[in-house]
């Protein structure tokens, strides 16, 4: 390592950004499975001290501090309206018959209420694919874990099998909503129905 540098760890995504903008740094990243994380970046300690000051004395500004306000409810407005289009994906993903209407709308509120807060690293969060696709795969991925008791399952560890698990969850789950979509009777043992029966005390 240079003499002189130190390890910025992240948290502070303007500081790290100017800090790799302005000259020789070393980013720190770790594989794990098959994602990579950061975990932060080598620099120059002068550089970083240097970058941080100059942030601090932005940052204190008036300017600053309503630049800041404006962008906050512009994610805001934007996140509403994230969530507004999901929840439509989701239910058009569905598409249970109208004597299933009710369930339909619980289930979209329950999947979206999951999988869209800004941070929650669902799939929904992806833009590497259609929002079609992120509703119809943040479906199967509630039903797996609420209706399938997936996450009790001891599952051996050999390379492939939980993806075959889950491949045959999948498809179960996806012979449960054709039985919704068809407009079927499904009794009150259902394991959608359970999952979805409100919880005591919640509001």
């Amino acid at each position: 390592m240079p003499e002189g540098w130190v390890f910025l760890p992240p948290g502070d995504a303007g500081l790290t950004r100017r800090v790799k903008a302005a000259g020789d740094h070393w980013v720190v990243q770790e594989k794990v499975g098959r994602r990579m994380f950061y975990r932060g970046v080598w620099a120059s300690s002068a550089t970083i001290d240097r970058i941080r000051a100059e942030l601090e004395a932005e940052r204190s500004t008036e300017g600053y501090a309503k630049r800041k306000e404006a962008a906050s409810r512009r994610r805001e407005v934007d996140q509403a309206g994230y969530v507004e289009d999901f929840h439509g994906a989701v239910l058009a993903f569905l598409a249970f018959h109208p004597g299933h209407a009710d369930l339909a709308d619980r289930l979209a509120r329950a999947v979206t209420e999951h999988a869209t807060p800004v941070g929650s690293g669902t799939v929904s969060r992806t833009e590497r694919i259609p929002v079609e696709q992120r509703a119809e795969a943040a479906v199967i991925a509630w039903m797996r874990h609420r209706t399938t008791g997936y996450d009790g399952m001891a599952i051996p560890t050999v390379k492939g099998k939980r993806r075959e698990v889950r491949r045959m969850l999948a498809r179960r789950s996806q012979e449960l909503l054709q039985r919704y979509r068809r407009g079927e009777p499904v009794g009150v043992d259902c394991p959608l129905k359970k999952a979805l029966v409100p919880r005591a005390g919640a509001g």
